[in-house]
């Protein structure tokens, strides 16, 4: 069944919405223009900005959660974005019960992010203008979960890219970071391109990009132009969100500090794929083929994710291979349909919490050892950062999917339902996200025993290691306590709230597997991957790279996914580029350089004729005349027929 979804105007305090962007824009405005003025309150602002925004996303929440399930949607138009033609785009925003959700995660934990990065960047010149990146980020972020029509989103979309773009590369003068951000704005180009032609394509086929005019006559297309649109928008997905083939630029942006990995691995930007699927679910779920694909994207992701995680020494690309993980448990739950929709949310609700603690535990591990990153010169860290240990314990259990933290309830639900798809692939579908319960557990132990228990394996630079000052253990212990309760909270409330956007419940297919036993099947797997890597790497690990075998050998390469794409697109794009150059500048402008010389030398040679000497006029006029008679004399002759 396809939801029918009916807008309301804003009215009472959701006529206020726009704020909700409006503050942290304008935060970024002013810690931008105010330059150095700004250096020691600006983080503050920046801070409050956010909050006062995560306050305000509350009481439209409570606002909406007061009216009827079917009156739980208020849009509010500004003025007129685009006028030409039969092109009319609003400037609008909607605020419903999928939107309202993204909105609180945000915020919410985008609020803790901001307050942990007052510690994190401390001593760094740049902060304010690090913070005004920051809220430029979150603005855009809001934008384009709260626009009503395609348009809106796709701004907020560039905003997002332009936003990492500032912030993976804030740190420009190392190298790393500057190739990291570029790589980051040039993939997600190639999304981006796809999301513009299907918005495009919607508005050659259907006239419009509003939202509820889009989903209300999906009906009216042909299955070819539903696959089309949806495949286009499922490049833009994975563009954002880091899935297959677009995922490589993901963990570079490692290189930007931890804060802003935490704010785009947990609760912005590799949520908006997420998001614009979920959006988008009436195109989705009017194509078989179509989820197909994304559920096949979403597996392959995950298991991509797990086996690179599992090789990484770098203990932030270990969690940014676990974000490309996750998010491909969110694809498969939203290539599912029904059902499986309101379970990918509450996955990467859960994982937003979660994840941001672990990212956020990470960066203060740096901070206590003096920036290192290597798992394999940490060790015993417990007995000194108690508080980043407790706190990122909770994050490691959750995400591993032990109960009764957040992961469980979570992912389970996600791994039962691929095994009720009702056909073969069920099985396929199924083992794959089992296969990738027990490797989340595998690596993310590997991660936690090498980082925090074993023997010390510190080098000179940072053989005193401390905890973190209360600025920053105070989110993480916060974003713990949402690890442990919020799935169960969320699994109890979240699928009936988002019902008026993705419609009932549909009756699932008969699982090929009792519902009973993948549960214990989930937890079974996720334990025994634990054990292995607490047997395997309790006592330390080697100092250095040791030779390895094929699967690890590719892991470590990143399964040879650079190599590829630098031989099938980067390469030829170099050589196809200075080609082009080449027969610009030997060619075209070639061409227009030798005819601007020939008529420069002609010129130059019929310049030498003219000496000033009247003599030489004369005897050429005499030549000129003896010429024209004798031609004249000829004709009359009939020499010249």
């Amino acid at each position: 069944m396809e939801p029918t979804v009916e807008y309301a105007h804003a009215t009472g305090a959701l006529s206020g919405i726009w704020l909700l962007i409006a503050i942290p824009l304008v935060s970024a405005a002013i810690l931008l223009f105010l330059g150095k003025r700004a250096d020691k309150w600006g983080h503050w602002l920046g801070v409050l900005a956010v909050a006062a925004s995560f306050v305000l996303g509350l009481i439209f929440f409570f606002s909406l959660r007061g009216l009827d399930p079917e009156q739980r949607s208020a849009e509010l138009s500004l003025w007129d974005f685009i006028a030409v033609g039969n092109l009319h785009v609003d400037f609008g925003l909607l605020f419903d019960p999928l939107a309202g959700v993204f909105v609180l995660l945000i915020t919410g934990v985008g609020s803790l992010i901001h307050l942990y990065a007052v510690g994190y960047m401390e001593h760094d010149p740049g902060r304010r203008k690090f913070f005004a990146y920051f809220n430029l980020f979150v603005a855009a972020m809001l934008l384009l979960v709260l626009g009503n029509n395609y348009v809106m989103l796709y701004f907020g979309w560039e905003g997002v890219g332009l936003a990492s773009y500032l912030l993976i590369s804030f740190w420009y003068t190392r190298p790393s970071a500057a190739t990291a951000g570029k790589k980051a704005f040039l993939m997600n180009r190639v999304g981006d391109a796809g999301l513009a032609i299907g918005i495009f394509m919607m508005f050659a086929t259907l006239g419009t990009t509003q939202y509820d005019e889009v989903f209300g006559n999906v009906s009216a297309l042909s299955s070819t132009t539903v696959l089309i649109m949806g495949l286009l928008l499922l490049l833009g997905a994975a563009g954002k969100s880091g899935q297959f083939p677009l995922q490589a630029w993901l963990p570079d942006a490692m290189e930007g500090p931890t804060p802003v990995s935490a704010l785009i691995h947990a609760a912005t930007m590799v949520t908006a794929g997420v998001y614009l699927i979920a959006r988008s679910n009436a195109i989705f779920t009017a194509n078989t083929t179509l989820q197909t694909v994304v559920v096949s994207v979403g597996a392959l992701t995950l298991l991509i994710g797990c086996i690179i995680g599992a090789a990484k020494d770098d203990i932030k690309r270990v969690l940014a291979w676990s974000t490309v993980s996750q998010i491909g448990y969110m694809f498969l739950g939203v290539g599912l349909g029904g059902g499986a929709y309101a379970l990918a949310i509450i996955h990467l609700l859960a994982h937003g919490f979660f994840k941001a603690n672990m990212f956020l535990g990470a960066g203060s591990v740096m901070h206590g050892m003096h920036d290192q990153v290597d798992i394999r010169r940490f060790g015993g860290l417990r007995k000194y950062m108690k508080w980043t240990w407790l706190t990122f314990m909770m994050g490691w259990l959750a995400i591993i999917g032990i109960p009764p933290l957040s992961g469980y309830f979570s992912k389970e639900p996600i791994i039962a339902a691929a095994f009720e798809r009702g056909d073969w692939t069920s099985w396929l579908y199924g083992m794959a996200a089992l296969l990738g319960a027990g490797l989340t557990a595998f690596y993310m132990t590997r991660l936690f025993v090498l980082t925090f228990h074993g023997p010390e394996r510190y080098t000179e630079d940072n053989k005193h290691p401390h905890e973190s000052p209360f600025i920053m253990t105070v989110p993480l212990m916060l974003l713990a306590l949402g690890s442990i309760g919020a799935g169960w909270l969320m699994s109890t409330s979240v699928p009936g709230w988002l019902e008026p956007v993705f419609g009932p419940e549909e009756a699932h297919h008969e699982a090929v597997i009792p519902h009973t036993l993948i549960q214990i099947l989930g937890i079974v797997i996720s334990v025994a991957g634990a054990g292995l890597a607490w047997a395997m790497f309790r006592r330390g690990t080697a100092l250095q790279e040791q030779p390895a075998g094929v699967v690890v050998t590719a892991a470590r390469r990143n399964l040879y996914t650079d190599a590829f794409n630098e031989a099938v697109f980067e390469r030829p794009g170099i050589y196809l580029t200075r080609a082009l150059v080449y027969l610009d500048n030997r060619g075209i402008d070639g061409l227009v350089n030798g005819i601007a010389a020939g008529v420069g030398g002609s010129s130059g040679r019929l310049r030498r004729l003219q000496t000033g000497f009247v003599r030489s006029y004369a005897l050429s006029m005499l030549t000129g005349a003896v010429v024209v008679v004798g031609a004249f004399l000829a004709i009359q002759l009939g020499w010249l027929a």
